[in-house]
This record gives structure tokens, C-alpha cells and sequence, in this order.
């Protein structure tokens, strides 16, 4: 429906907002969470380590004291502080010797230190075989339980509060940064089609720059607009005509048999249904080529061409052809839009010549690359202000409007739109078929 605003497959619509604002904070959720694991993971690592050192530091001042008087070694044992439990298994004899009676709750000896707990309280254990007998020290490990614990604590608080602050920010800034947007969106929407003479604010960043292929689009829609409405004026005044006098005849033969005859009727419906005919070919050609409908193309003998618009010319005018510049040209195209545009270029030059046609082929350069097709006629030229109009369609000017015969002022336009359809350049010059007119020479550059 008209007004329905675009939404997702499941039905809900999601804006640029919350898309970013959305995919931000996933990506920052994803890297505190694992920083906030690794962190915790990594404090325990770095404490635990810490303790075990300093419980390996103890066992070797033990060991070495023992060893230095194994007569002390109960003394030296038990004179150790209670802040840690050790153990002494003297070699050869059952005795051991603690520091506190907790001490005696602690595990046999092992290859590698390990946590345990005595009396409820966590304690990481390390021990060592030595001459004078193994040694056992254990050091508290509560306070790295609860750094830990604290630790956790604060990064459970703090990621979310970052979070949530993350994403309010990228809402924020996502929402000023599309403010232009929605604005933007808003001008263009605003704009109707009667409207396309209005334009968007442009500003210096990227922004400015769709806005101004914004504008620049409304100005080829403009444009096209009124080369539309001129269009259809134009072809409707033109068909109105043909109808016009097809009706007046009628009524008049209707009303005033004796006026005319039917030999005279039915010539006029025939000129004027060839005319109405032509016209009508005329404009769905044009409405082919500005929907881009190219044609097969194949390799057309533009000379051949031209020497039978000639000898078509000849046939059914006094005019003098001349076809003496005429060489032996092929160019890649379709050959009958190229026929269409030669013989479009011949009748309008036979209409406006007095005595002469002149036609030319030829290479327009020593490359070969491009060739050059000319129609040359006697007349009275086209003034230098209206060579560009003359390629309008229905554009005719005043003097081909007093001698056209059934022109429908198509013809050239037709000649433009296929000439560049082709790649190609058609223009209007001054001729020089006869010294004393001036004439008009119509020149159409074409790629081989």
C-alpha cells in the first residue's frame, strides 16, 4: 500500500540506528565479557603463583636451616610463624614435627604443588625431599579467594554499566549522524511531480555529495518532464492536424455532395492517413531508441546505401544527385536504422534544395577508424542560431514550415537518436554545393 513503511521479513522494521546501535554493543558485549574472563582467569594465575613462590621461598630457607644443624630442627620448625603450616618427616625416623597442630591435617607429599583445605580454610601445598627428610609448607590462599571474589564482583557491575553507556553513546551519535539523512529524506519526499524544480540542501561532506546526485537527478527528471509535455503537445497537435482535415472533407462531402468528388475524398484520406502513418512509425521509433533498444547489428555497405537514395532521388525528382564522393565504406551497425537515417537526411535535403543534392562517403581520417557521411543541398541553409534546434523533435523552422510537404518535423530528430545509438555525431554546416546559395550540409561522423 502506498504509505506502508519498508519492513523486515519477520514484519517489524529496524532502522540504521538500531542496527549499529545494536551490532556495537554485541561487539563491545563480546570483547568486555571475554577482557572480564581473561582478566579474572589471569589475577587468580598471577596471585596463586605468587604464593606458591613464597611458600617455595620458605620450604628452601627450612631445608637449608635443617640441614646447616639438623640439631634445631625442631626448634627451627616450630619457631616458624602461623601465618603458614609446616610439616618436617624426619629421614629414618617416625618423628614429625609441625609448627601448628593443623599442620598434621595436611596431605602426604607430592611432585607438584596442589590447593587443599585444613579447618575450612584454602591452602596451597609444596614440599621437598632433602637429606635431612621431607619438608612440608602450606600458605593461606583466602586472600587470593577473595581478590578474586572482589574482582569478579566489580567486572560483573562494571561491564554492564559500560555497556549500556556504549550503546547509549552510539545511539546518540548514530542518531545526530543521521539526522541529515532524515532530513534529506524528508526534501525529497516532499517533492512531487509537479514540484522537480525544487532542490535539496547540499552541504561539504558525504552527504552533500548524494544530495547534489540528488539534485542532479531531479534536474534530468525535470528534464525529461518537459521534453515529455512538449512531446505529446507537440505529437498531439501534429496528428490533430491530418484528423482535422480527414473530418473537414468528410463533412463537407457529407453536407455538399456536389462540392467534391469521391476521387478527391479518397485522396485526401490517403495523404493524410500516410502522413497520420509516418508519424505514428516515426514516434515508436523514437520511443525504441530512448528505451535503449538496440537491434542486432552486422556490417552495413554504407555506399550502397547512398547510391540508392540516389537513384531514388533521381527517379522521382528533377533534382541533380551527385554521388561523385561516394567511396566504398562498411561500418558495423544495423542497416535498416542506418537506411532509415540516410534516406531521413536525402528527402530533407531534396525538400529544401533547389537544384542539387550532394552526397559524400569517406574515411574521416588516415587511420580509417571513423568515416564520414555527408548530405549537401542548394537551398537556403540553416541559420547558425537554429542548428543545434533543427535535431529537436518537431522542430521545424519557419521556412521548412512554408515548403514542407508533409513533413511531420521528426525526420532529423529520428537521424539524431539513431546516429547516437551508433556512437556517432550528426551536425548542421553551411554548404558549398552551389556558389551562388549557400545551402546546408548535414555531416554525420560514424565509428567503424
Amino acid at each position: 500500500m502506498p504509505g506502508t513503511r519498508p519492513t523486515t521479513r519477520h514484519g517489524t522494521r529496524h532502522s540504521i540506528r538500531t542496527r549499529v546501535t545494536a551490532g556495537a554493543t554485541a561487539i563491545v558485549t563480546l570483547i568486555l565479557v571475554v577482557s572480564a574472563v581473561v582478566a579474572v582467569l589471569v589475577l587468580g594465575r598471577v596471585l596463586t603463583t605468587s604464593v606458591e613462590e613464597s611458600a617455595e621461598q620458605d620450604l628452601d630457607s627450612l631445608s637449608s636451616q635443617v640441614e646447616n644443624d639438623p640439631s634445631r630442627a625442631e626448634s627451627i620448625i616450630t619457631g616458624v610463624d602461623d601465618d603458614q603450616l609446616v610439616r618436617f618427616n624426619a629421614a629414618g625416623d617416625t618423628r614429625t614435627v609441625v609448627n601448628d597442630d593443623e599442620a598434621d591435617e595436611l596431605p602426604e607429599p607430592g611432585e607438584s604443588s596442589r590447593r587443599v583445605t585444613v579447618d575450612g580454610e584454602p591452602y596451597l601445598v609444596v614440599s621437598e625431599d632433602t637429606d635431612a627428610g621431607t619438608f612440608t609448607v602450606a600458605r593461606t590462599t583466602e586472600h587470593v579467594d577473595e581478590t578474586v571474589g572482589a574482582t569478579t564482583i566489580l567486572l560483573a557491575v562494571a561491564v554492564p554499566l559500560v555497556i549500556v553507556l556504549v550503546g547509549a553513546v552510539v545511539w546518540i551519535v548514530t542518531g545526530r549522524a543521521l539526522r541529515p539523512v532524515e532530513r534529506l529524506r524528508r526534501q525529497v519526499d516532499s517533492i512531487t511531480a509537479e514540484e522537480l524544480s525544487r532542490r535539496v540542501d547540499a552541504g561539504d561532506d558525504e552527504l552533500g555529495a548524494l544530495a547534489t546526485t540528488m539534485n542532479r537527478m531531479l534536474a534530468r527528471l525535470e528534464h525529461s518532464q518537459a521534453v515529455q509535455r512538449r512531446f505529446i503537445s507537440d505529437a498531439s497537435h501534429e496528428l490533430r492536424s491530418p484528423l482535422a482535415t480527414m473530418r473537414q472533407h468528410a463533412e463537407l462531402g457529407a453536407s455538399y455532395p456536389d462540392a467534391t468528388s469521391l476521387h478527391e475524398l479518397s485522396e485526401v484520406v490517403i495523404d493524410e492517413g500516410e502522413r497520420m502513418q509516418n508519424l505514428v512509425e516515426g514516434l515508436l521509433l523514437l520511443a525504441r531508441l530512448d528505451e535503449n533498444h538496440r537491434p542486432p547489428t552486422e556490417l552495413v555497405d554504407l555506399d550502397d546505401l547512398l547510391l540508392a537514395e540516389a537513384d531514388r532521388l533521381g527517379r522521382i525528382s528533377a533534382l541533380t544527385v551527385d554521388t561523385s564522393d561516394v567511396d566504398a565504406v562498411q561500418v558495423e551497425g544495423n542497416p535498416r536504422l542506418l537506411g532509415r537515417a540516410v534516406r531521413n537526411l536525402v528527402d530533407n535535403a531534396a525538400r529544401h534544395a533547389e537544384s542539387r543534392v550532394v552526397l559524400g562517403l569517406r574515411n574521416a581520417d588516415h587511420t580509417g577508424s571513423a568515416v564520414m557521411l555527408t548530405v549537401a543541398d542548394d537551398g537556403a541553409g540553416v541559420p547558425e542560431d537554429d542548428r543545434e534546434r533543427i535535431f529537436d523533435r518537431f522542430a521545424r523552422l519557419d521556412e521548412g514550415r512554408a515548403r514542407d510537404a508533409g513533413g511531420s518535423g521528426l525526420g532529423l530528430a529520428i537521424v539524431k537518436e539513431i546516429v547516437q545509438a551508433h556512437h556517432g555525431q550528426v551536425a548542421v554546416g553551411e554548404s558549398t554545393a552551389d556558389a551562388t546559395h549557400g545551402g546546408a550540409v548535414f555531416t554525420v561522423t560514424l565509428q567503424r
